[in-house]
C-alpha cells in the first residue's frame, strides 16, 4: 500500500497560516509538529503528525469565556 505523501513545508505554513520565521522559532523550542528532514534538507511533515501536534495544541488551549 502507498504511503500518503507528506505536506512540503509550505503547505504546513499556509494551513497554519503561520510566517517561515514564527515556525522556525516554534521548531527550535521543540514545540512545532514533527517534521522530516530529507537528504536535500528540504522539511516534509506527514498529516497525522500535523494532526495530532493541531489536536495537543488545543487541549492546551484554555476554553474561552
Amino acid at each position: 500500500m502507498a504511503r500518503p505523501p507528506a505536506l512540503k513545508l509550505a503547505e504546513v505554513l499556509a494551513e497554519l497560516r503561520m510566517s517561515p520565521s514564527a515556525f522556525y522559532r516554534l521548531r527550535a523550542r521543540g514545540q512545532a509538529p514533527r517534521m522530516i528532514k530529507l537528504p536535500n534538507g528540504e522539511l516534509r511533515c506527514r498529516r497525522a503528525d500535523l494532526d495530532e501536534w493541531w489536536e495537543a495544541c488545543e487541549r492546551d488551549t484554555p476554553e474561552w469565556p
